[in-house]
C-alpha cells in the first residue's frame, strides 16, 4: 500500500499512484483546505496558507515529527521503502511541474517541507502504516522490483507526452517548450508583489489580494451598518428630545400667556371676582379687622350702600362741592403770576371709595362731568329727573346703551357685561353713555406727541380754544358755561375743569383727579387758600408725557333723530 504525500490518499500499487498523481494533482487545480481559494500555483498556495492561516508554532512541531518519521529511520529494512518513496515524490514533483510552476528549494522553507498541518497530519499516519505493511511483507523480491520500477520510471510530459530520462530534463523541457502554458514563471514569482491599499500587507497574487481586500470591505460594511444603526438611534433620540423640548416650551408659553391674560383680567376687572358691592364689603371688613373701623360704622355704611344701590343714586360720601367758586375767588384776589384763567361751569369732585379703588376712575370722572351738566339748564331736557348715579347704575346704563346698538365693538370686548364686574371704562364708553342720553359730544385723539421730550402742546392749545372763544379783551378770570372735559390716557383718567395762561404765555391745565381724597380737595375751600393747595390741580406741558391722550368734549344736545343717526 502506498500513500500520497500531497493529499494522503492510499493506493495499492505504483501505477495507481502515478495515475492518482496525474489525475488529482496535475489536471486538477490546487484548492486551499481552509478557505477554498483556487486558481493559484503550488508556491502561491503555500504562501497563502502561511500568511492567511498562520499557525506557526504548532505546524513547525508537526513538520519535525513528520520529517523524523519519513527520513530519520535507520532500519535497513526500511531504507529501500524510504528510497522508493523519495523517488516517487521526485517523480510526483516533476509531474506537477508540468501543470504548475516548479517547486524549487528556493521557494520552500529551509527544512524542505510544506508547513501545512492538514496535509502532513494525514501523511504521518499513512507513512507509518506504509512502513509497517512493508515490514510484514515476506517477499523482498517483489519489494525490490517495485522499488526498481519506481526509481527508474522515466517521467512523462503532461502537455505533449514526451518522455525524458530524469526529472531535471523534464523540468527544462516544460520551462522551454511549455512556458506559455504556465500561469506565472517561477523566476518571476518573487517579483510580482501586491500591496493591500488598506493595511499595507504584501501579497504575491492578485487573487489573494482580492480575498484579503474583500475581508476589509466586509468588516467596513459591518462597521458602517453598526454606525448606521447607532446614528438612526441617535437621530430618534434627538427627535424625541426635541419634541419634548418643544412640548415643554409650548406648555410654558401657554402658561405664561394664561398668566398674562389672567393678569390683564384682574387689572381690567374681568376676573369674575365680584364688582363694586363685593369689593366695598370686603374692604370694610378688612378695616374692621385691622381696628380702623368700628363694627357699628361698618353696619351703618353697609346699610347706606345697600340703599344707594337699591335706588341707583350715589350716596355722596365721596363728593366735594363748591371748589369752582373757591377757585374763582382765589384767581380774583391772588395768583399774580397768572395773566388769564378760564374755568368750566360748576363741577363737583368725586373720588374713589372702598368699592371702586383701583378701577373706578372712569366712573368717577363721568359723575364729575354729569354733575356739571345737571347744573346747566341747557341740558335739562336730556337729563330730566336724573341724579348722579352710583357706579353699579352707571354700569347698567352703559349696558342699556349697548343694547340700543351703540359701540358694538366695545361691547364685544367687554363681553356685553359690566354689572357685577370691576371692568375699566374709557373714552369710548363715556361717549356711548353720553350719546345714549342725547348729549352731543366728540372724541379727539392725540395719538402722538407734538412737542419735545414726548410732550403734547397741541393738546393744551386745543383745550384753550375750547374754553376761550375770544382771548383778547376778556377779564382775568373767565367763568364759562362749558362743561368740563374728560381726559383719558393709559391706565387712568381725569377731568379738566379749566386752563391758566401765565404771563410768560405758558399754559397750565386745572385737573380734578378721582384719586385725590376729599380731605385734600377740601383744602381748596378755605378762605385763605394757599398756593401749595393748587399744586394738586395744576398740570403743565411737561407733566403730561404719556404716549397717547384722548378727550371727550361735550358740545350740546342731540335731537332724537340725531341720536338715531349717531347709532
Amino acid at each position: 500500500m502506498l500513500s500520497c504525500d500531497i493529499c494522503g490518499e492510499t493506493v495499492s500499487s505504483e501505477p495507481d499512484m502515478k495515475a492518482h498523481l496525474l489525475i488529482v494533482h496535475m489536471e486538477n487545480e490546487v484548492i486551499c483546505p481552509f478557505c477554498k481559494l483556487s486558481g493559484v500555483n503550488y508556491d502561491e498556495m503555500c504562501f497563502h496558507i502561511e500568511t492567511a492561516h498562520f499557525e506557526q508554532n504548532e505546524l513547525e512541531r508537526n513538520f519535525e515529527r513528520i520529517n523524523t518519521v519519513q527520513y530519520g529511520i535507520s532500519d535497513n529494512r526500511k531504507d529501500s521503502s524510504l528510497q522508493c518513496r523519495a523517488d516517487i515524490n521526485s517523480s510526483v514533483h516533476s509531474a506537477c511541474a508540468s501543470n504548475q510552476p516548479k517547486i524549487s528549494a528556493q521557494s520552500l522553507p529551509k527544512d524542505g517541507t510544506l508547513k501545512h498541518k492538514d496535509f502532513y497530519s494525514e501523511n504521518l499516519t499513512e507513512s507509518r502504516k506504509f512502513l509497517k505493511s512493508t515490514e510484514k511483507q515476506s517477499d523482498r523480491t517483489k519489494i525490490k522490483e517495485s522499488i526498481y520500477e519506481t526509481m527508474y520510471s522515466p517521467p512523462e510530459c503532461p502537455f505533449c507526452g514526451k518522455i525524458e530520462d530524469n526529472s531535471q530534463d523534464m523540468e527544462t523541457h516544460v520551462k522551454t517548450k511549455h512556458a506559455d502554458l504556465l500561469d506565472t514563471p517561477l523566476e518571476d514569482c518573487n517579483q510580482l508583489l501586491y500591496d493591500c491599499p488598506m493595511c499595507g500587507l504584501v501579497c504575491t497574487n492578485y487573487h489573494i489580494l482580492q480575498e484579503h481586500v474583500d475581508l476589509h470591505l466586509e468588516e467596513s460594511s459591518f462597521g458602517q451598518g453598526v454606525n448606521r444603526v447607532q446614528c438612526s438611534r441617535d437621530l430618534e433620540l434627538a427627535q424625541q428630545l426635541q419634541q419634548e423640548e418643544d412640548r415643554k416650551r409650548r406648555s410654558e408659553e401657554s402658561r405664561q400667556e394664561m398668566e398674562e391674560f389672567q393678569k390683564l383680567q384682574r387689572q381690567y376687572g374681568l376676573d369674575n371676582s365680584g364688582g363694586y358691592k363685593q369689593q366695598q364689603l370686603r374692604n370694610m371688613e378688612i378695616e374692621v379687622n385691622r381696628g380702623r373701623m368700628h363694627p357699628s360704622e361698618f353696619h351703618r355704611r353697609k346699610a347706606d350702600m345697600m340703599e344707594s344701590l337699591a335706588i341707583g343714586v350715589d350716596d355722596g360720601k365721596t363728593k366735594t362741592s363748591g371748589i369752582m367758586e373757591a377757585l374763582y375767588r382765589y384767581y380774583q384776589n391772588a395768583a399774580t403770576d397768572v395773566r388769564r384763567v378760564w374755568l368750566s361751569a360748576g363741577v363737583d369732585h368725586f373720588h374713589s371709595s372702598f368699592g371702586d379703588k383701583g378701577w373706578g376712575c372712569g366712573y368717577r370722572n363721568f359723575q364729575m362731568l354729569l354733575s356739571s351738566l345737571l347744573q346747566n339748564d341747557a341740558y335739562d331736557d336730556s337729563l330730566k329727573g336724573m341724579s348722579v348715579p352710583c357706579i353699579p347704575k352707571i354700569q347698567s346704563m352703559i349696558e342699556d346703551a349697548w343694547k340700543e346698538g351703540f359701540d358694538p365693538q366695545g361691547a364685544s370686548q367687554l363681553n356685553d357685561k359690566l354689572q357685577g364686574t370691576k371692568a375699566w371704562i374709557g373714552a369710548c364708553e363715556i361717549y356711548t353713555l353720553l350719546t345714549s342720553l342725547r348729549i352731543k359730544c366728540r372724541i379727539v385723539d392725540f395719538h402722538e406727541s407734538t412737542g419735545p421730550l414726548g410732550t403734547h402742546p397741541r393738546l393744551f392749545e386745543w383745550i384753550l380754544s375750547y374754553y376761550a372763544s375770544e382771548r383778547e379783551g376778556s377779564p382775568k378770570v373767565v367763568c364759562t358755561s362749558k362743561p368740563p372735559i374728560y381726559l383719558q390716557h393709559q391706565g387712568h383718567s381725569r377731568t379738566v375743569v379749566g386752563i391758566e395762561e401765565k404771563k410768560n404765555r405758558t399754559l397750565c391745565l386745572l385737573v380734578f383727579d378721582p384719586g385725590c381724597p376729599s380731605r385734600e380737595m377740601q383744602k381748596l375751600l378755605k378762605q385763605d387758600m394757599e398756593v401749595s393747595s393748587l399744586k394738586q390741580l395744576r398740570k403743565f406741558v411737561g407733566n403730561l408725557k404719556h404716549k397717547q391722550y384722548q378727550i371727550v368734549a361735550v358740545e350740546g344736545v342731540l335731537s332724537s333723530e340725531e341720536k338715531i343717526v349717531s347709532i
